[in-house]
């Protein structure tokens, strides 16, 4: 009796998940839930999931019950290991039961994703969905899930039928997602395009025109008219073809970053240094407009543990608003201070047009900007996203504020800080 209503609270426990997994759009918290649950369900130490990219045929790990380091998400898993066995059979697996042999030692695995990790059992079953063609109904496996470590016990018929459940439902959850995100950037971006396009659509034909003319005994004040005309074109050209190259540049990290298909590289580096770095990159662009770039030293060497490439992603696109945002003579400074032993804080502050306060919220929406802005430079409304996406997986916070009582804007990115132990 006690072992049918243990059961029964495991069903339930999956139909909660289920429940919880189509209450978001928001594929890192589906992760973290489905992970939690199939640990607790099979009562092990640790679940991971790993998804496949059909493009580059690869599997990728991406979240784990028992993984506190965000960027661990993106790391590349052999396919020749078990959980890429799991994926091409399209089988689940229990392998270190009692009287077998130690995980470590099955000719399919791969090694742990995680350094310190020992994996004496694992449960894996394939995330599959269900596909209707012309062919009729076929079956896609888009990843593996995985339990590791079975508390007490060993993994049995029963565990592999409630993580076979889970995992189906988890399954569509995950595929829904990525449905929804692309499907609803792909009609933001083709909107983003109407413009451009147009415009470069009426340059075109001034340039056909002006050609037209130029071949016809015009008078010859109109010569000036019509170079004028062809001059504008091109420059019309120029400005919206670059547009576009910035907005596609855009448009796919918005993408990778929010479908989970990003990858991070962390190590350790010296904040300093990168700063200098950043200050030198957009140096230029702050001269030209005689604008000051003053970079407010730390008081001490800090290094930090992130993905160095992204966070100076960040900072360029931030000191790049802040130029393009401020008139000519502004000041704009660039630093770095730890607010307590947790976190760092990387700012870059302006005396540029600031963000009226009710915009203040809207500016890191897709597409977003403030209105009058296009009139002052030229932008995708992406970069701010994407800042916030590279932000929130390295765990950190992103926050816009205005410069009181003088008037600007302050961006402040918060990131933590390594671990004494790390």
């Amino acid at each position: 009796m006690a072992r049918s209503e243990n059961l029964l609270a495991r069903y339930q426990r999956i139909i909660e998940t289920s429940l919880d997994l189509v209450s978001t759009l928001n594929l890192r918290e589906q992760l973290h839930k489905i992970t939690h649950a199939a640990a607790d369900l099979c009562n092990s130490e640790a679940a991971s999931i790993l998804l496949y990219d059909e493009n580059k045929q690869m599997l990728y790990f991406q979240a784990a019950s028992n993984i506190e380091e965000p960027l661990m998400s993106g790391i590349a898993v052999s396919m020749n290991s078990l959980a890429g066995w799991i994926l091409t059979h399209k089988q689940a697996v229990i392998v270190g039961e009692e009287g077998q042999q130690h995980v470590s030692n099955d000719e399919r695995h791969g090694g742990e994703v995680v350094q310190g990790f020992v994996t004496r059992s694992l449960l894996g079953v394939p995330l599959t969905i269900q596909l209707k063609s012309s062919r009729g109904m076929h079956e896609k496996v888009i990843g593996v899930l995985e339990v590791l470590n079975k508390t007490t016990g060993n993994f049995d018929q029963e565990d592999q039928e409630l993580i076979m459940a889970l995992g189906a439902q988890a399954a569509v959850a995950i595929e829904n997602t990525r449905l929804f995100q692309q499907s609803d950037l792909i009609a933001e971006f083709v909107h983003e395009m109407r413009a451009p396009l147009a415009a470069l659509s009426n340059a075109a034909y001034l340039l056909q025109r002006t050609g037209e003319m130029g071949n016809i005994s015009a008078p010859i004040q109109n010569s000036n008219s019509s170079n004028e005309l062809r001059s504008r074109a091109f420059n019309t050209m120029i400005a919206e073809s670059t547009y576009l190259s910035n907005l596609a540049e855009d448009f796919l990290n918005l993408s990778r970053l929010e479908s989970g298909r990003a990858r991070f590289e962390a190590k350790v580096f010296d904040v300093v240094s990168l700063l200098e770095e950043c200050r030198n990159l957009v140096d230029n662009s702050a001269n030209e407009k005689n604008q000051s770039l003053t970079l407010i030293q730390l008081d001490k060497p800090l290094t930090l543990k992130a993905d160095r490439q992204k966070i100076q992603q960040v900072i360029i696109n931030l000191l790049t608003n802040a130029i393009k945002y401020t008139p000519e003579g502004g000041k704009i400074e660039l630093g770095a201070q730890v607010k307590n032993i947790d976190e760092i804080d990387l700012f870059v502050s302006d005396t540029g047009t600031g963000i009226p306060e009710n915009e203040v919220n809207q500016v890191f929406e897709k597409f977003y900007r403030v209105p009058g802005s296009e009139k002052i430079a030229a932008g995708t409304g992406l970069g701010l996203s994407i800042c916030k996406e590279i932000v929130k997986a390295h765990r950190g916070r992103i926050v816009i504020s205005n410069r009181a009582p003088e008037k600007g804007t302050r961006v402040d990115v918060y990131l933590p800080l390594p671990k004494t132990s790390d």
